[in-house]
């Protein structure tokens, strides 16, 4: 039988169930709840409380926003997906039907199961075209007992904003780990679990925020915001072109490029494969602008520099440079390459240069990507990855900058590479009439390379700024 107190809270909710008193644009929303015995039965109903709260005031229906939950201990277990209930009665009902697991901490495989399983579309995520925010709230008030920073971390990348909400003596540093920057707004503390209800104001702000994001001036666009169905993108003044971040604006009359080719020599790619690769770099490099500058570095079982950015300043240069690169043909560690590049390849290139990376893979690296990968990002520079064969769209994701579908495209074999090179050159337009600056821009039709899988994860085009 039901308490008196779940019976008024439900004939309360019902009141507010057509509207809620949120205005913002519909989510997919999931919150992620520690369940491990160290949290006291006592504080499990505070925190169930607390959920019920959010959901008050939050419009939950089919269009609108869309609620999950999960629960972790030494396993997860899944409370409800995003397309199990859109009445708010149902959802506060199965909150209150959770039980207590009352065992462990395994936070990192809370977020693996989030990510794959719960904002999949099959349990209803709404499609990466309709541009809905995806926004998951974790709570916790321990240390976890598995890794979080790599899970969190595809999280994020794949376009998941993460909200950590810490209890007690919480690590600061694994809160900052899960969650999305800038930190001040996505990590909140509390001493006990009695005071977790003084986040409920909060999280009604950031939930429930204006749909304006141009109004809001939370976009960060250096000249112009242009609202877009439930999102907005960043546009430049006539003479400068977006940046790889899709926010600063660059001046083409006065910016140049330098960028660095990271190529795969693994014994995977194979010979011909190998000379595909450098006839791809060399075509592109016949399309870059006069005064961009070029470097090249192969990667196996070990790093080697073939030439560096301004070794060589023509064109013709650069070409019989490429064309002179012997294939190294053993294992494959591209995160020597990315510690290799951004601690020699860049220390001599200029603060206005537009700084960007093309690594190519073919999906066999023996070794984990994503440590160098973020901190080649981190220092600026623009990463982008073509992926070659059925192994490496898995990994392009962790490589290259945000936005993923902006930064990565694929392939299915070698042989298609010229095919690619041949459209990326007949693509080359400048942005304001000059050869300052460019952009290069594949069009995502399969049609016109047979057997040729080209694409963006989200998007029908893809961008190469350089």
């Amino acid at each position: 039988m039901k308490s008196p107190a779940f019976i008024l809270l439900l004939i309360w909710s019902c009141a507010v169930c057509p509207k809620g008193s949120c205005e913002g644009r519909p989510l997919d929303l999931v919150f992620v709840v520690d369940s491990s015995r160290s949290v006291r039965p006592e504080d499990y109903e505070r925190v169930k409380t607390f959920i019920k709260d959010l959901l008050l005031f939050l419009n939950v229906a089919h269009n609108e926003t869309r609620v999950g939950l999960v629960q972790f201990g030494s396993v997860v277990q899944n409370e409800f997906f995003l397309n199990s209930y859109f009445e708010k009665q149902l959802m506060l009902r199965a909150v209150e039907r959770m039980e207590h697991l009352a065992s462990g901490t395994m936070t990192g495989l809370a977020l693996q199961f989030t990510r794959e399983e719960t904002f999949s579309v099959a349990r209803g995520a709404r499609p990466g075209h309709m541009q809905l925010p995806r926004v998951a709230v974790v709570v916790t008030d321990g240390r976890p007992q598995d890794s979080v920073e790599g899970e969190a971390d595809r999280a994020r990348r794949a376009g998941i904003e993460i909200f950590a909400v810490g209890v007690g003596r919480v690590d600061l540093v694994t809160l900052q780990a899960i969650s999305s920057e800038p930190y001040a707004e996505h990590v909140h503390l509390v001493d006990t679990f009695s005071q977790i209800e003084t986040l409920v104001s909060v999280f009604h702000s950031k939930l429930c925020a204006a749909s304006d994001p141009c109004a809001s001036g939370i976009h960060e666009c250096e000249h112009e915001c242009v609202n877009t169905d439930h999102s907005f993108m960043c546009r430049c003044r006539k003479g400068f072109t977006l940046a790889p971040d899709g926010k600063a604006c660059l001046d083409c009359k006065r910016g140049s490029v330098d960028l660095m080719f990271v190529i795969s020599g693994s014994r995977h790619v194979g010979i011909t494969g190998f000379e595909l690769l450098k006839r791809f770099v060399s075509r592109t490099v016949s399309a870059l602008p006069a005064g961009s500058r070029v470097g090249l570095l192969q990667y196996s079982s070990k790093v080697r520099s073939e030439f560096t950015l301004g070794q060589y300043s023509s064109a013709s240069e650069l070409q019989r440079a490429v064309a002179a690169v012997r294939y190294m043909g053993r294992g494959s560690v591209i995160s020597a390459a990315l510690q290799y590049l951004i601690q020699n390849s860049f220390r001599n290139s200029s603060r206005t240069a537009q700084r960007i990376t093309v690594v190519f893979t073919d999906g066999h690296s023996q070794d984990n990507v994503l440590t160098w990968a973020s901190k080649v990002k981190a220092d600026g520079i623009a990463l982008y990855a073509v992926g070659v064969g059925e192994t490496a769209e898995e990994e392009l994701k962790f490589i290259v900058s945000e936005p993923q579908q902006k930064h990565a495209y694929y392939a299915e074999d070698f042989s298609q590479m010229e095919q690619i090179a041949d459209r990326l050159k007949t693509q080359v337009h400048s942005c304001d009439g000059t050869a300052a600056c460019v952009s290069v821009m594949v069009s995502q039709q399969y049609i016109l390379y047979p057997r040729l899988k080209l694409y963006s994860y989200t998007s029908p085009f893809i961008y190469l700024l350089i």
